[in-house]
């Protein structure tokens, strides 16, 4: 079977799995958008209210002949990737005045920063906040006054809250607008080896803090592929950005024209005008599909594999893990980007970038180019790069090679045959692992198992000197309904210490890794999780567990497993403090990982 045809493939299993959801969801698009501008049923009272403060624009919001176009915000300052966005407001006004139409902030989105709550007991409201970030925008969004959006947001959960907003409003037209990557500060490989040298005791912490202070230092999102990265390398290869603007640094004369063309452009494609495109037509199977092949071949964050279902549910669209291990299978891994490799995605970017990316894989059949973007019909566009010419922004074609093969090369002689995600089933569930980073020699551990309840008992153990031989380490009860599913990335410098040690370890968890995953394997997100249940319950230390990457499986050898008596959770600790108490609902109600982690309601 040709890697073209496990395209189709996938996506026709998609769209038949999807076809009772996806179609009522286009009815309601279509009755949305049949019903015309929202404005035009709201009454005088309603629309005095809206324009009250507008004085500039109010005449034209009164005539209503001219789209309004609504921001969505996930501006704050403590995240260097949206400190930017403070002044975008008053650009976009601006800019929309001068295109014809106005502009209003909606509303506010709420936007945590992981790498502040890493480690920390506000991570474990980390990935719910995709979720208020999604009911936050749809508040914004119900005032029914806007006809279209412009979604400022970047980093971890903001860009999947938001599309799944975006989605649930899908008559209108989105353009995400991005503000770009820091410039490029101390080496990653340098920071990862200062934090090993920490962890071991080598150095101290005024040593960490300068490391860190080094590479974390300005303004946009930080360098290296994690999961802020990863979104805007989806909201390109599924037509959501302007062409090659996820990777153009803040305070930069490109940076500007791309956010006056994004602006330009919604208020271009709203209903009002001749080129309407309601993100809800965008967002379909083929763009889902699109997004997973470039998750695949960048070796993105593992954190996209709870977010893209969640993400095609508000659009009707049902995936499934399946999905990915086959698309795994059929995409090579194309860039090596930090934790991946040595390069960040600065040097990426001047290598060729997603531009050059899209057009091999297209060239190799490996993705959908007959779909709607917010830049017109086809994926050939996202080949283009976006250019200043005498002051006036073009797009011109992108590179047709790499200029640096140690990060970027062509589908048809990748770093590896296949994707970074591989799916993992067995008797303790189903999960995933990251190996993008992997060595080769490390896709199969089989060991004794030493079983913790948090991070931080792992963290005690390696104190006290207690790693001396093979272990798979299993930090169990970090699902979504026990503790919110934190990420469990500060155990990465850790575990790296007792691979380097020359160990085998690896990790098993029904939490999360950071989309910094690095090079010990990990097989996180289990499912059903220990906390409802699930087969990590059952395990005792010593129980002799296989991972095996190569071949998708995870395995307890153990033959009376299931008819043990399960260990209770004790939640105690995780139900109070940092806010924890206010999520209480989510936890309950939250569905499992392989599906998202999202609400059930």
């Amino acid at each position: 079977m040709t890697a073209h045809q496990i395209i189709a493939e996938v996506t026709n299993r998609i769209r038949d799995r999807s076809a009772k959801a996806r179609g009522a969801y286009l009815d309601r698009l279509a009755s949305a958008a049949a019903a015309g501008p929202a404005r035009a049923h709201l009454s005088c009272g309603n629309q005095a209210h809206a324009y009250a403060a507008m004085s500039t624009d109010k005449d034209a919001l009164v005539a209503a002949r001219a789209p309004n176009i609504g921001i969505v915000t996930a501006y704050n300052d403590m995240l260097s990737a949206h400190q930017p966005y403070e002044h975008y407001p008053e650009l976009i006004r601006a800019t929309a005045r001068a295109a014809g139409a106005t502009a209003q902030v909606a509303g506010g989105v709420p936007s945590m920063c992981d790498g502040v709550t890493q480690g920390q007991p506000g991570m474990e409201l980390s990935l719910f906040s995709r979720d208020v970030i999604a009911l936050s925008a749809g508040v914004a969004l119900s005032h029914n006054t806007f006809d279209a959006a412009l979604f400022l947001g970047i980093c971890d959960k903001i860009v999947p809250g938001l599309v799944m907003a975006a989605a649930t409003f899908g008559h209108l037209p989105a353009v995400f607008l991005p503000s770009g990557p820091m410039a490029s500060g101390l080496p990653n490989d340098e920071k990862s080896k200062v934090r090993q040298q920490f962890a071991t005791g080598e150095v101290g912490r005024e040593a960490l803090m300068a490391a860190e202070m080094a590479s974390y230092h300005g303004p946009g999102t930080c360098t290296f592929y994690g999961t802020a990265n990863t979104n805007q390398m989806l909201m390109e290869f599924m037509g959501l950005h302007l062409p090659g603007a996820s990777f153009v640094t803040p305070g930069t004369e490109l940076r500007h024209a791309l956010t006056v063309a994004g602006v330009e452009r919604a208020a271009e494609i709203t209903a009002l005008g001749n080129d309407y495109r309601p993100v809800g037509r965008i967002l379909d199977e083929k763009a889902f599909v699109n997004g997973i092949v470039g998750l695949m071949a960048t070796g993105g964050s593992t954190n996209l594999v709870l977010h893209l279902p969640a993400m095609a549910r508000a659009a009707g669209i049902v995936l499934d893990l399946q999905d990915f291990a086959d698309l795994s299978a059929a995409v090579p891994l194309m860039a090596k980007v930090y934790p991946n490799g040595l390069a960040d995605v600065n040097h990426f970017h001047a290598a060729g970038g997603l531009g050059f990316m899209i057009g091999s894989l297209l060239k190799a059949g490996l993705l959908h180019e007959d779909v709607m973007t917010v830049a017109g019909d086809g994926l050939h566009r996202y080949t283009e790069e976006p250019k200043l010419r005498d002051g006036r922004l073009v797009w011109e074609p992108g590179a047709g090679t790499s200029l640096n093969e140690k990060i970027l090369r062509p589908a048809a002689s990748p770093f590896q045959p296949e994707g970074g995600l591989k799916q993992l089933t067995g008797n303790l569930g189903r999960g995933v692992i990251k190996i993008s980073a992997v060595a080769p020699d490390r896709h199969v551990i089989e060991a004794p198992a030493r079983i913790f309840a948090d991070q931080e008992g792992v963290k005690a153990a390696f104190k006290r000197g207690e790693f001396t031989s093979d272990t798979v380490v299993v930090v169990r009860f970090q699902g979504p309904r026990a503790n919110g599913m934190p990420e469990l990335h500060s155990l990465t410098p850790t575990l790296a210490v007792l691979q380097d040690r020359g160990l085998r370890v690896a990790l098993v968890t029904d939490g999360r890794m950071s989309g910094a995953s690095g090079k010990v394997p990990a097989a996180i997100h289990v499912s059903p999780e220990a906390a409802c249940g699930g087969p990590l319950a059952y395990l005792r230390d010593g129980d002799i567990l296989r991972l095996d990457a190569s071949e998708g499986t995870l395995v307890a050898l153990v033959p009376d497993l299931m008819t043990r008596t399960p260990v209770p959770p004790d939640l105690t600790a995780n139900q109070h403090g940092s806010g924890r108490e206010l999520f209480a609902a989510f936890r309950a109600y939250a569905g499992p990982a392989e599906t998202g982690g999202a609400l059930v309601v």
